[in-house]
């Protein structure tokens, strides 16, 4: 703490307090007369009055589930949500005392089976809307496609109640906008100024300029009631909206489900987190059944180990234990919102943890891509040591030596193969470079690829015996002590190697080397082997044990990729560089006549990085990008010592810890 706060002092107006978003008012108050005090408001804080936003209302809630218990209710309309499931466990609408329940929602849900009519809604991208941004300014959603199946909108339901009229949600939306864009002489002028809102996608000038008002100075006594409770006896119970499926709206969604957690890589389901320390004290361990306490109320969970997580408490996500999700989802984890109220939605104090005497079967991939060569015997003293997969170094370790990432291993010389090396003649040559030091481990990328190869899902009894398909994973290192570790993160697409040893195995000939430097696969060709999975360092090639698109309903099919083939079974795949987006630009390079540009291509994984960690291009290219990482000093190859020659390369994780820190740590 003396370290922060000697940081915020000396970088005041520059630096920047955020409280959790699931933090009482209270310490949103205090984060507020922190930024104040050290002068950030005005600068990194900016203040901005709301226009047109109705924040949730945890009294109102209460109200309307008094009013209904009470049988003041006649007539319920309920637009898009499902309070059946996931309203606080002392807030839960008894839907029974009501005498007639409209429900406008994207499926047959918890809510939906109880409400007496069910109105099918139209997908966000199928319906028009509009909305502000967190500065104000104003927005138009327009729909990618028509309704599917004829669903309507929330805006629609809302004129039709308050008009008695059936309008489209264009014409509601028009109306709207004739009081937001300046007076119109004419209809023709509005119809200009309204497409130039459709054109731009937002209203320029609309945002809401910042005031200039400082918060109250101390802070009033009433915002700050509470912050002294004694702690409760017991564990600390967290709550948290699941990285996959949120608070279970997008339980249905296999793709999500199927995701591996970043942190604990866990598929198809929720667990109660512990640290090593208190799952120790409890005598618990991975996968013992527990049940979590909280008043009356009880939920059976399993217990999955963490390092680093904080002692004393334990941590649920939210958005499983859905009865009726859908086709991938219902039946998936366990419904924790019976444990949530509405006095401590985010977390509570008072939580026990007993011993059910089960045992739960964990979907988790951690160790599925164990990489085969992960050790190396070193003879000078009989030891099997580890290789150095993920690198890094600190700030200062780098500037003193800062090609060590690529010096950590000694590489062999190079010495022609037993094979014919290739040879290239004019074009491109990809390559691909991820940088270590940007990459958050936040999933994107491997939905990205899921999205565009057509990866298929397949469940949680195959992901347990080490078969999921996703050809891009996301592997999780720790390091330091379990209780205080680092946590370090790595994309695994194939490597995509100039000596791959895949296709000196391949009996078929069906992994073959092409003419732009790519290891492609020739599904045709492919009779499951697995010779090539085998010999693979890198574990990045998966084998499709069964027909997982046999039965997949016209609707699924629908969000396929056209471009990439569906595989069926038998046969080896894996990541392709996006093989068909490399042909796709050079098709429209061809039609443009002119030559390729770095930054035609651009696979699917670095497209959506948020933090464009992915680099891929022409390694030719002396100006492309991907050439400069790969000429940075952190750039090193994964298993270079095995002789592979990858064309996907990592630049190394470099770290900046504060001095006072490390010598508080060197101390201890």
């Amino acid at each position: 703490m003396a370290a922060l706060v000697k940081d915020l002092k000396a970088n005041a107006g520059h630096g920047l307090v955020v409280a959790g978003r699931d933090q009482p008012p209270a310490v949103h108050a205090l984060a507020l007369a922190i930024n104040a005090a050290l002068g950030n408001v005005g600068t990194t804080v900016l203040l901005r009055e709301p226009v047109d936003v109705i924040p949730p209302s945890t009294p109102e809630l209460a109200a309307l589930a008094q009013a209904v218990a009470g049988g003041a209710v006649s007539t319920l309309f309920i637009l898009g949500g499902n309070p059946v499931y996931d309203a606080p466990a002392d807030l839960k609408l008894d839907l029974k005392k009501v005498q007639n329940v409209v429900h406008l929602g994207l499926s047959v849900d918890e809510t939906a089976e109880q409400a007496h009519w069910h109105l099918p809604e139209a997908h966000f991208l199928e319906a028009w809307g509009d909305c502000r941004s967190a500065d104000g300014t104003a927005s138009v959603v327009q729909p990618l496609i028509e309704p599917l199946f004829g669903g309507h909108s929330a805006i629609e339901l809302l004129g039709l109640l308050a008009s008695g009229e059936d309008k489209p949600g264009y014409d509601l939306m028009r109306e709207t906008w004739k009081g937001l864009l300046p007076p119109a002489a004419t209809a023709d002028a509005f119809d200009d100024a309204f497409s130039k809102v459709l054109h731009d996608g937002l209203l320029a000038g609309s945002a809401v300029p910042p005031t200039a008002a400082q918060p109250s100075t101390p802070i009033p006594a009433a915002a700050l009631a509470g912050l002294a409770a004694p702690a409760a006896a017991g564990l600390e119970l967290v709550f948290r909206a699941s990285p996959a499926v949120h608070d279970g709206r997008f339980a249905n969604v296999g793709w999500l489900q199927e995701l591996p957690d970043a942190v604990t890589k866990i598929t198809w389901g929720n667990a109660a987190l512990l640290s090593p320390k208190t799952a120790k004290d409890l005598h618990l361990e991975n996968e013992d059944g527990v049940r979590v306490k909280l008043g009356s109320a009880e939920v059976e969970l399993p217990v999955w180990i963490v390092p680093g997580q904080a002692e004393g408490t334990v941590v649920v996500h939210l958005g499983y234990g859905r009865r009726a999700a859908g086709r991938a989802g219902t039946g998936v984890g366990a419904d924790v919102y019976p444990l949530r109220t509405s006095a401590a939605p985010g977390f509570a104090g008072g939580a026990r943890l007993a011993p059910s005497g089960n045992r739960h079967r964990i979907a988790q991939t951690q160790d599925h891509g164990t990489l085969a060569v992960a050790h190396v015997h070193d003879p000078s003293d009989d030891q099997d040591r580890p290789r150095p997969i993920v690198r890094e170094a600190t700030l200062e370790e780098w500037r003193h030596e800062p090609h060590f990432a690529a010096e950590m291993v000694e590489t062999p010389k190079s010495e022609p193969p037993l094979w014919k090396q290739h040879s290239y003649e004019e074009g491109q040559q990809w390559g691909m470079a991820i940088d270590l030091n940007s990459c958050t481990g936040c999933n994107a990328c491997v939905i990205a690829c899921q999205s565009e190869n057509n990866v298929p899902v397949v469940g949680h009894e195959q992901v347990r015996r080490g078969r999921e398909m996703h050809w891009l994973r996301m592997d999780r290192y720790f390091a330091g002590p379990p209780e205080q570790p680092e946590m370090l993160f790595q994309p695994m697409p194939c490597q995509q190697c100039e000596n791959a040893p895949c296709e000196q195995v391949c009996p078929v000939a069906a992994t073959v080397h092409t003419a732009d430097g790519l290891n492609a696969m020739v599904y045709n060709r492919c009779i499951g082997t697995r010779y090539c999975s085998n010999n693979c360092p890198y574990k990045v090639r998966r084998f499709n044990f069964f027909n997982y698109t046999k039965d997949t309903p016209e609707l699924v099919k629908m969000a396929a990729n056209p471009d990439v083939t569906v595989r069926a079974r038998g046969v080896m795949e894996k990541c392709t560089y996006c093989v068909q987006r490399i042909q796709a630009a050079r098709i429209d390079a061809k039609m443009a006549e002119r030559p390729f540009a770095d930054g035609d291509v651009r696979t699917a994984c670095q497209q959506t990085c948020p933090t464009q960690a992915i680099t891929f291009g022409d390694i030719r290219d002396p100006k492309a990008q991907v050439n400069e990482r790969k000429a940075n000093s952190r750039n090193y190859v994964l298993l270079a010592e095995l002789g592979n020659k990858p064309r996907t390369s990592y630049l190394a994780r470099i770290r900046n810890p504060h001095p006072d820190l490390v010598d508080q740590r060197s101390e201890e």
